[in-house]
């Protein structure tokens, strides 16, 4: 999978992640803000030659807001599978 395709889904975590509302905890909502930052960064150290394992602390992620946020929990998923074959 390309960069632009991770790119393209963490676009979606994060539309997923406004059409939330207010409804996620402070907690939840700073933790996927970090995660989502941790990706960005090392999608860019990739094309720079370096790699790091995020889909662990995304898998937890996606367990998380499986009931409360399905379609996020789904995208989430999505972007594990991505980085996995990415060999992210």
């Amino acid at each position: 999978m390309s960069q632009e395709s991770l790119r393209e889904l963490l676009a979606r975590v994060h539309e997923r992640l406004s059409a939330s509302g207010g409804s996620l905890d402070r907690e939840s909502r700073q933790l996927l803000g970090t995660v989502m930052q941790d990706i960005e960064r090392t999608l860019e150290a990739a094309a720079a030659g370096a790699a790091a394992a995020h889909a662990p602390r995304l898998e937890k992620l996606a367990v998380r807001f499986e009931a409360g946020h399905p379609g996020l929990a789904e995208t989430l998923r999505e972007l594990i599978d991505a980085l996995v074959k990415a060999g992210i």
